[in-house]
């Protein structure tokens, strides 16, 4: 029995459904009216040896289970329900042929159990057995004739056996329990049409169109099956009707336009595409299909956006139900590459929804492109309302404030924006908020919440050079923690060891450190980087060079650097009115002058 152990799961499936509504003790099985085959005696030791095969094969201890329910049989033969449940221990072991006998057992035992008879008509259709499951569905049918499930197993399986009449057969006793409907009507008239019965074809659509008068979506079914059947004056007389009594119908709008398609007359069919585009009580979704339809066929013809375009423009001026339109239009434009045209739907999205996060990004992106701070503050502030838990909002937003030198906005924003951080936010984009948020707080000359901020941007990821050389920065210019200052900077160095600025940011902390010809390896490697440019570095470069007694050449570069126009080009911050003040007194001095 070690066999039942190793397929242990699949039994699991395959009687959790039985055994929770079958697995009952005998008597529970039997008739009311029907004496009980057993003595008390043996009644009593069936039903305790039944109920313990059932808590063990709840447990998972199926070879005890097993062995349970053959003592059960052992005492009553006879017993539907352990017949079922030992049908369903040979079904798993490869046993198909005990296990079918001891189902048919099962069911010639209780043949008022439902579940038994569908079991073994299921495992016929398994086996492709199927005039036996279609006769013990039948037998179903019969037995429990309000019961739809029968019926719906009969029917695929006529429909496999290509037996089209008994398909409709079973489709008629699946009306009269379920009412006439548009699934069986429309199978009905299928099967008719593949017995080449046109005319009871289409009487079962007439039919149905009849049974709901005033329904006009089944008129337009009669219409559309004239016309994809080879009826093309009926389908036309058809939907003229529907049209008659509802003008702006869309579905019968929609089945005209496939009308004049299919009959040729291109004009009209481009004629009346343009009527339901332009008609206010056709759905969205509808207009989508139809312009999905047209920019494909477009793309695949002449490839001429003028009409798609001019077309969206015209629907676009009418009232909206949703964005859905716009948000295609916007789409199509921008796969033209026609971004100034997208810019004012793009808008229009945003106005029928504020909530439209792609429409916001896409704008976004083109202020960001432009470096149009204004527009970039435009386009995010909204978004802190509408899509709050968006991260990159709040970024953009924050930086843009942050480049426009209004910090305190700038710290709003950023202060937000890490309130929004959870375990599914991108760890990088939290590094940088950190790293941004530090550097503001250094700037407002809060120096505990700036080195929290980058210490926190360094959790969410250690590697993040920026935040690596502007902490390293700022520690040495406070002559603090130059250890720990010295090892992050060395990190950024060896990353990019052509940037300038993380050169000047070693060489500054060596400088600090008074490792001055180390300094000067590296304050060089920068000025040789593009480092030349820049006023900070070119002033380091001649604090260095004094301390080596270079003094000469550290005036050069003093005066160089008070030369130079003052840029925030490289993403320094401007100097202070003190820090000038304070290269002056050192040129006039010609001595190097601490801060």
């Amino acid at each position: 029995m070690k066999q039942i152990i190793v397929i242990i799961g699949l039994l699991s499936i395959l009687t959790a459904c039985g055994s929770s509504r079958k697995s009952l003790p005998a008597t529970q099985n039997l008739p009311v009216t029907e004496k009980d085959p057993l003595t008390y005696e043996q009644r009593r030791k069936y039903d305790y040896y039944f109920l313990e095969a059932v808590r063990m094969k709840q447990k998972g201890e199926y070879d005890a289970a097993f062995e349970l329910y053959r003592h059960c049989l052992d005492i009553y033969p006879g017993s539907a329900a352990t017949l079922y449940e030992i049908s369903q221990f040979y079904m798993v072991l490869g046993q198909e042929e005990k296990s079918e006998q001891a189902l048919k057992q099962a069911v010639r035992s209780d043949e008022s159990n439902f579940w038994y008879k569908q079991t073994l008509a299921a495992y016929y259709q398994s086996k492709r057995d199927l005039p036996k499951a279609i006769a013990v569905y039948e037998d179903m049918a019969h037995q429990f004739p309000s019961r739809l499930e029968p019926l719906m197993a009969l029917i695929e399986l006529y429909n496999q056996t290509k037996s089209y009449q008994e398909v409709i057969k079973t489709l008629n006793r699946l009306e009269e329990l379920d009412g006439k409907s548009e699934q069986i009507s429309m199978e009905k008239f299928r099967m008719y049409l593949l017995m080449n019965n046109q005319e009871q074809a289409f009487q079962e659509i007439e039919s149905l169109s009849k049974e709901y008068p005033y329904d006009m979506r089944y008129k337009t079914i009669l219409g559309d099956v004239y016309l994809n059947n080879g009826h093309p004056q009926e389908a036309y007389d058809t939907y003229q009707k529907i049209l008659k009594e509802e003008p702006g119908y869309a579905p019968a709008l929609l089945s005209m336009a496939s009308y004049y398609q299919k009959t040729g007359q291109d004009s009209l069919y481009h004629v009346q595409l343009d009527t339901i585009l332009l008609n206010e009580d056709v759905e969205s979704a509808t207009k989508m299909d139809i312009m999905r339809q047209l920019i494909v066929q477009s793309e695949q013809t002449t490839k001429d956006s003028t009409q798609i375009v001019s077309l969206f423009n015209e629907i676009l001026k009418r009232p909206q139900q949703n964005a859905d339109l716009a948000m295609l239009c916007a789409q199509y434009l921008i796969t033209k590459r026609m971004e100034k045209e997208s810019v004012p739907v793009l808008h229009q999205v945003l106005a029928l929804d504020p909530e439209n996060k792609p429409a916001r990004l896409q704008l976004l992106s083109y202020a960001i492109r432009d470096n149009n701070l204004d527009e970039v503050i435009k386009v995010a502030s909204p978004a802190l309302e509408y899509n709050p838990d968006a991260m990159e909002f709040y970024y953009y937003l924050g930086l843009a404030y942050y480049q426009k030198e209004d910090t305190d906005k700038a710290l709003d924003v950023f202060q937000k924006g890490v309130k929004q951080v959870n375990a599914k936010s991108d760890k990088a984009i939290v590094s940088d908020f950190y790293a941004i948020l530090g550097d503001i707080y250094n700037i407002k000359e809060m120096k505990a919440e700036a080195y929290a901020a980058y210490d926190s941007s360094l959790v969410y990821n250690p590697n993040n050079i920026a935040t690596l050389n502007n902490y390293a920065y700022y520690l040495s210019v406070e002559r603090k923690h130059l250890d720990k200052a010295e090892e992050m900077s060395y990190r950024t160095v060896k990353a990019e060891p052509e940037n300038a600025t993380y050169l000047d940011t070693y060489a500054w902390i060596l400088f600090e450190k008074e490792r001055y010809t180390e300094a000067r390896i590296y304050i060089e490697q920068a000025l040789k980087n593009g480092g030349d440019s820049s006023r900070v570095i070119v002033e380091h470069c001649g604090d260095i060079y004094y301390k080596l007694g270079e003094k000469e050449k550290a005036l050069e570069y003093w005066k160089k650097a008070d030369g130079m126009e003052v840029s925030t080009d490289d993403g320094s911050t401007p100097p202070t009115e003190a820090e000038i003040k304070r290269l002056k007194r050192k040129i006039a001095l010609k001595r190097y002058i601490a801060e």
